[in-house]
């Protein structure tokens, strides 16, 4: 039985502790592109007086997803891991929303894949950060 890259990459998430603990959930996967969400949770309050999640929940919900899209890609064979990740924060999360990644990787080679990501609440037009990032690659 052959598993595709979907399996493998719902498998990959489900194996990882702070993704669970965080809440990550998939909202969709495709070839190469993958949407996760994570709920609020006042346990990862950033900054209790303005009640903003820290940034670092997000920075993890973006890698996790980068690290999705490139298993979901058709060329990749195997897991993966990150080589380097950029995250540039625009905004606060806005309290008490669900933040949606949605990440791509947009190009492979033989042992480097590239992707892009943006975290986003329930303002489409104003992200709430946005990665780059480049992963082990296994094709």
């Amino acid at each position: 039985m052959v598993i595709s890259n979907e399996a493998h990459a719902r498998q990959f998430i489900e194996a990882i502790p702070h993704a669970k603990e965080l809440g990550i959930w998939f909202e969709t996967i495709g070839e190469g592109t993958v949407e996760m969400h994570m709920d609020y949770d006042e346990r990862f309050i950033g900054d209790p007086k303005t009640k903003v999640i820290h940034g670092g929940a997000v920075f993890a919900l973006l890698d996790t997803c980068c690290g999705a899209a490139v298993i979901s890609h058709p060329e990749q064979r195997g897991l993966t891991a990150t080589i380097d990740l950029r995250v540039d924060y625009m905004r606060p999360a806005t309290p008490w929303q669900t933040i949606r990644a949605k990440a791509t990787c947009y190009n492979m080679t033989r042992s480097v894949a590239f992707v892009r990501a943006l975290a986003l609440d329930n303002d489409d037009d104003r992200p709430v950060a946005a990665a780059t990032g480049a992963f082990v690659a296994g094709n």
